[in-house]
């Protein structure tokens, strides 16, 4: 897309404005999402709290999966959050975006490679942390050379491709489905009435079918985050 964007500096760091709105946008919407569906938590739920419950359950589910001994109660909460926030990024340039004087500077933070980059990293890194403190470094530099030493050249670069999957696939599928939006959008405005009719069903099926490509990503994201923070703390 020929989306531009204005960037600032602050401390000898350049910042995209369109990425730090977007994902504050993102993290807003989520909070006022969990915040609606918890104002009245009771014995007996009703319909906002169902559905809260429905979604802690389908995340901690996501973690059993990965963790079906137990161990990965500890990251229920990171799993729901993630899951959220992802959910939510990969819609908002769905239905909404701002742009003002040609620049962009609200859309879905996902369909930037730098933002699904930084999420990937977090969930590495947690995975990281997570095998330090139970085997202690020495343990967790070992397991590279498991089950046999000649694996650690590859198990390092595992390390790399899971980065570069995890990262990647978020982005590509966003970003494609944006594009594709906004060629469509194109179309209807080649000749006027007759291409707009035309393109309108088509804009909103592709619209609803992004809307499930975006569900789609942040389960695979958090199911994914979740086996690779499971296979670090476990030893061969």
């Amino acid at each position: 897309m020929d989306d531009k964007y204005k960037f600032v500096e602050f401390l000898g760091l350049r910042f995209n404005v369109a990425n730090d709105l977007s994902v504050l946008v993102s993290a807003v919407l989520v909070f006022i999402l969990v915040f609606a569906l918890s104002r009245k938590v009771t014995m007996r739920p009703g319909k906002a709290q169902n559905v809260l419950e429905w979604m802690i359950d389908f995340t901690n589910g996501i973690v059993k999966s990965a963790m079906p001994d137990g161990s990965g109660k500890q990251f229920n909460l990171y799993a729901f959050v993630l899951f959220l926030f992802i959910f939510v990024s990969n819609q908002l340039g769905l239905f909404f975006q701002v742009k003002v004087g040609g620049f962009t500077y609200v859309k879905s933070p996902t369909s930037n490679p730098l933002i699904t980059m930084g999420l990937a990293t977090v969930s590495l890194l947690i995975s990281h942390y997570y095998a330090v403190k139970k085997f202690g470094f020495g343990g967790y530099l070992s397991n590279y050379a498991r089950p046999v030493k000649f694996l650690l050249p590859i198990n390092l670069l595992e390390e790399f491709t899971n980065f570069l999957t995890l990262s990647l696939r978020l982005y590509g599928n966003i970003f494609a489905g944006e594009v594709l939006l906004a060629l469509i959008g194109t179309v209807a405005k080649s000749l006027g009435a007759v291409t707009f009719v035309a393109a309108m069903p088509l804009a909103m099926v592709w619209q609803g079918f992004s809307v499930f490509i975006g569900a789609i990503q942040a389960y695979v994201f958090t199911t994914l985050s979740m086996v690779y923070i499971s296979r670090k703390l476990e030893q061969e």
